[in-house]
């Protein structure tokens, strides 16, 4: 990875510089903006660490030109201008990170490494990562190159903490860490890791020439013990062995081995300027904010890991502890005494804790590390919590899936016996009841042919009312077994000229009743996906009623036509209907007007709704008494 540092101070320059490099990190150093401009004309840069203030223009303009020129650059913005409302500015222009000066060199090097990881992932992930810790460069390349050999990938530190702070920011597979470094000693890396929820579950061999028992490694949490004098055999084979057992990683839980960003708001800058240097080298980026307005301001564009107030503004802890997204930050109350008002008070007020103000650094490490850690688990908890929630919610989700399956079958189940009756009462229908009405209007028909003379006019009245009554039987019979039909019926899907079935409906109309002028508008080219046979008796039902309605009109006019996009629509200027009976009108048997007016069985709308169900359609008319009635329809088949 490279890096453009951008900044007019030589010391800067030369001490970031150093601790890029050390990091692995390609740097090209330079004092102004117009140097700067000239490196990025030529390549892409992963990261550039851009001061404000420059000799020759302002650091955010740089920034925007990153920005319109659509880099993918990682942007740190470091600066000595500590005022919130720069750091606003710079965040709200698209700046990834603003550090004010006097910075942590470890916060810079492991916050952008941070940043690029989380925006260009690794390649190779499938290859185990080994964090090997050791002060000796010698041991480490040797066990690099061994390691490199035997296909894992190697991070390497010369020390304790640098080893922490990598582990927090790329999560290894295992980490072999020498007994004896500077600074803090193999043991103490190894529990700090194990205090850590997002590291804990982390293999670790601690690797040591002399000066560290085995017991007391152990005792530390290493998974195992290993003397420098052994062979690279047995060191590779017991990694493989720890690495095969090791459990599944917390990698959704923020390492307390980061870096952290620490917001302080504080009215006496030279406390905050003592706290800066003394967090220092401890992986922390100190936010200064004076007063609990800027504090704020600033909590809206810049996420933090902790927040210090001065007593002074407890108003600030109050606010943080109501807004959603803050109240869980934790919250840790300055104090310039320590007595139990004091203390009651600011935990009232919504604090986490309450610290006297001091210079006891590592007091105050202390009670950060615990806020954090108390943090972390509270996160762990309620990330725990929402899994055991979604894992119940996919159980319930199952198991309502497998009742509506079960319900589904027995609803099934009975529709098919509902369908089986229903074809047994069509045939009975067809059967059975045909059979007697056969004889009753064959026996009238004979009658009437043989003794009308005999029977006197009176009789033949009566016998033409069983004429007429036996053949409204008849058809009332053919509308039934149709209208079942069609619910059972196997649906034959095809591309259909509807205006052409539509014609051919109006042409036999006519061919019935020749003496009627009705004015027919069919548009022409209309289709629709449709079952041919169903489509033509929703079409004879529509037409033929429309054709029915405007019998007693001189000016019949029917039209069938659709709107682009839209439903297929009938429409006649006959007799009409009232809306208020609209509910009535597609069920069976139900009608609108008296017999006397219009014959009819009431089944034909009945059935033009069951056939435009079956096409997963809709159906829907518009009326008025005497106006005319509009029947509208959409076939989704």
């Amino acid at each position: 990875m490279n890096v453009l540092l951008v900044d007019d101070s030589l010391t800067v320059r030369m001490d970031l510089s150093e601790a890029f490099e050390e990091s692995g990190f390609t740097v090209r150093p330079c004092a102004n903006l117009f140097q700067a401009r000239e490196a990025m004309s030529r390549q892409h840069w992963d990261v550039i660490v851009l001061d404000v203030i420059l000799p020759d223009g302002d650091g955010i303009e740089l920034l925007g030109e990153v920005r319109e020129g659509l880099q993918q650059s990682v942007v740190m913005l470091l600066s000595s201008e500590a005022e919130v409302r720069s750091r606003i500015r710079g965040l709200l222009n698209g700046a990834d990170e603003y550090v004010g000066k006097p910075y942590d060199r470890d916060y810079v090097v492991d916050r952008a490494r941070q940043l690029v990881g989380a925006r260009n992932p690794e390649e190779n992930q499938d290859k185990p990562l080994i964090l090997l810790i050791d002060d000796s460069s010698t041991v480490r390349r040797t066990y690099q190159r061994a390691l490199e050999d035997q296909d894992y990938r190697v991070l390497t530190a010369g020390s304790g903490e640098e080893g922490l702070r990598l582990a927090a920011l790329y999560r290894p597979a295992a980490l072999i860490v020498d007994g004896n470094l500077p600074g803090i000693d193999g043991c103490t890396v190894i529990r700090r890791l194990r205090l850590d929820s997002a590291l804990r579950a982390t293999p670790c061999i601690l690797l040591t020439g002399s000066g560290t028992s085995e017991g007391l490694a152990l005792e530390a949490g290493a998974d195992a013990f290993l003397q420098k004098n052994e062979s690279q055999e047995t060191v590779l084979a017991r990694l493989a062995a720890v690495v095969r057992g090791a459990g599944v990683s917390a990698q959704l839980t923020a390492s307390l081995l980061g870096p952290k960003k620490v917001l302080m708001v504080e009215q006496k800058p030279e406390y905050m300027q003592a706290l800066s240097r003394a967090l220092s080298g401890e992986g922390y980026d100190l936010i200064a904010a004076h007063s609990g307005q800027e504090g704020l301001e600033l909590l809206a564009v810049q996420p933090v890991d902790c927040i210090l107030v001065s007593a002074s503004e407890l108003e600030l802890c109050h606010k943080v502890k109501e807004t959603q997204g803050l109240r869980e930050i934790p919250l840790v109350i300055i104090t310039d005494r320590e007595d139990a008002t004091t203390t009651v008070e600011c935990l009232a007020a919504g604090a986490d804790d309450t610290i006297v103000r001091s210079l006891d650094v590592e007091l105050l490490r202390a009670r950060l590390r615990a806020q954090l850690r108390r943090r972390q688990l509270e996160s762990e908890r309620r990330r725990y919590q929402q899994e055991m929630l979604q894992k119940e919610l996919e159980v319930a989700q199952a198991r309502a899936a497998s009742e509506l399956a079960e319900a589904r079958a027995v609803l099934i189940g009975q529709l098919e016996e509902k369908n089986r009756e229903l074809e047994a009462f069509s045939y009975s229908v067809s059967h059975d009841l045909r059979a007697p009405l056969r004889a009753i209007l064959g026996f009238s028909a004979a009658l009437e042919r043989d003794c009308s003379e005999t029977i006197g006019d009176k009789g033949k009245f009566y016998l033409d009312r069983v004429l007429k009554a036996g053949e409204r039987m008849n058809l009332l019979i053919d509308d039934m077994l149709a209208l079942a039909s069609i619910s059972t019926a196997h649906l034959d899907l095809r591309r259909c000229n509807v205006s052409e079935m539509a014609q051919q409906v109006v042409e036999d109309l006519r061919v019935a009743q020749p003496e009627r002028q009705v004015e027919v508008v069919v548009e022409t080219g209309l289709e629709a996906r449709a079952d041919v046979r169903l489509l033509k008796i929703l079409l004879e039902n529509l037409l033929g009623n429309a054709w029915k309605y405007t019998g007693q009109r001189p000016d019949a006019r029917i039209e069938f036509s659709r709107a682009e996009a839209g439903p297929f629509c009938v429409r006649d200027n006959g007799a009409g209907f009232d809306m208020a009976s609209a509910e009535k009108l597609f069920a069976p048997f139900q009608r609108l007007h008296s017999a006397a007016e219009f014959e009819g069985t009431g089944v034909g709308l009945a059935t033009v709704q069951r056939v435009v169900s079956r096409h997963g359609g809709k159906i829907w008319a518009e009326a008025a008494p005497g106006q005319g009635a509009a029947f509208y329809f959409r076939l989704e088949a």
